[in-house]
């Protein structure tokens, strides 16, 4: 390689926006000749290179536009501690073919269960096979509609609500809500059958009613929402009280009770 040439190729590769590759020129030339690589075998090394930096620059973006309270993975998920749960069903419902078709996945059980870690879990698998996804609690969503609705942005930010292809709401069922507030709350016309929604709840469907104050309204929220749907029950005991409950400060049946709420 002329010594013009090798001057002017990362002023060439930062036009073309190859930043991977004319970051790593030098090093990726240098292996290259190593390991003896022809032409095009040289030029595929290249290209990977670039292709790996691209995608990881996808997917670093793909999660902080999601808004993961932390992070969580089902390999950190403790599936000993929950025998409730199917480590085999989880691995399929990892794989996104719900997201990919639009599904809602109800994720129910007590406080403390490991519903959110499954919820940021699942969340991170979607962002790295490619779907936007947005996560907010339940009573950030609320919060967030209720003002603007008062500002006369409500379209606006039932837009902003409708565009990931997965839509994660944590912790419904934490507190009642008034009837006006489900309407606007459940305002899912634009995701039906086209995003996906993943809701954690403390509460059965069948508590929904009395959550949103009103059964009828209740009843029309989970036909549209539970119409094509999954839902992962967690018949456990809480995470957080289980050290308590070694450490003698809470009685062991203080859980039993919690999870019959749920059933």
């Amino acid at each position: 390689m002329s010594e013009a040439v090798a001057s002017s190729l990362p002023e060439i590769l930062g036009r073309l926006k190859l930043i991977a590759t004319r970051d790593r020129l030098d090093s990726l030339l240098d292996e290259a000749v190593r390991r003896d690589l022809n032409l095009a075998e040289a030029l595929a090394l290249l290209c990977e290179a670039e292709m790996a930096h691209r995608e990881e620059r996808r997917i670093q973006m793909g999660l902080s536009i999601a808004k993961f309270p932390y992070l969580r993975t089902l390999d950190g998920f403790d599936f000993a501690a929950q025998p409730s749960l199917d480590p085999k069903q989880l691995r399929e419902l990892a794989a996104c073919r719900w997201v990919a078709n639009g599904d809602t996945l109800l994720i129910q059980g007590p406080p403390g269960v490991g519903k959110t870690h499954i919820a940021v879990a699942l969340g991170r698998e979607a962002v790295h096979q490619g779907y936007s996804v947005l996560f907010t609690s339940a009573m950030a969503r609320l919060t967030d509609l209720v003002k603007a609705q008062v500002e006369g942005r409500l379209e606006d930010k039932l837009l902003r609500y409708a565009k990931p292809k997965l839509l994660i709401i944590d912790e419904f069922g934490y507190l009642p809500l008034e009837p006006q507030a489900a309407h606007l709350f459940f305002a899912f016309n634009r995701r039906y059958e086209r995003g996906s929604s993943l809701v954690t709840s403390n509460r059965s469907v069948s508590e929904w009613g009395t959550v949103l104050n009103d059964q009828v309204v209740a009843t029309a929220i989970l036909d549209r929402l539970l119409h094509h749907s999954h839902v992962l029950t967690i018949r456990g005991d809480s995470y957080r009280l289980r050290e308590k409950r070694r450490s003698g400060l809470i009685k062991a049946n203080t859980s039993s009770a919690t999870s019959g709420a749920i059933a």
